[in-house]
């Protein structure tokens, strides 16, 4: 397959699936939980979280496909695998945060994402530079975003347990 065939197929497959994650998780500023926490002082406003993340995927969906085109190379099966265990994890994490209030657990997990992350670019940088340079700002996000986490945790430490009343019924009857 060619390159462009690859990337035709990984681009809208991760993007979709960081959608469906998000959609799943109900994450974002609508969710009732998320919008109860104090959030540090330097939280991006809401927009900015679909924005970049849907960059950030069409970067993760070209990089593998570099991978995916470089049949042959020598760690391409390594990287492949490693490439699909943090994507496993990373569309956990907003399940795992948003849906489950686990926000230590969360923490846990981006980290470990992150670690698993920089072994993906090493392997992608011994077969193509230029699938590991666009893991780049992939990896810069997930600090930011552990460094989020992290500060959610540190104002909220009560936050898995914190429940947000049901909206009240707007059902009015006339008789």
């Amino acid at each position: 397959m060619s390159y462009l065939r690859w990337a035709l197929f990984t681009v809208p497959t991760i993007v979709f699936l960081g959608f469906l994650s998000g959609r799943v998780a109900n994450s974002g500023y609508e969710n009732r939980w998320f919008a109860a926490l104090d959030k540090p002082s330097f939280m991006p406003p809401g927009w900015a979280f679909p924005v970049a993340w849907t960059i950030l995927y069409i970067l993760l969906g070209l990089a593998i496909a570099i991978i995916l085109h470089a049949r042959g190379a020598r760690l391409r099966g390594l990287a492949i695998t490693l490439f699909v265990v943090q994507m496993v994890m990373n569309l956990i994490w907003s399940p795992l945060f948003f849906r489950a209030h686990m926000v230590e657990e969360a923490f846990l997990l981006i980290v470990a994402m992150i670690l698993v992350t920089l072994g993906v670019i090493w392997l992608f940088s011994r077969i193509r530079m230029t699938a590991a340079l666009l893991m780049i700002p992939y990896v810069a996000w997930l600090v930011f975003a552990a460094t989020l986490n992290h500060s959610i945790d540190t104002l909220n430490p009560n936050a898995s347990t914190l429940v947000v009343p049901a909206a009240k019924s707007q059902i009015r009857t006339t008789f």
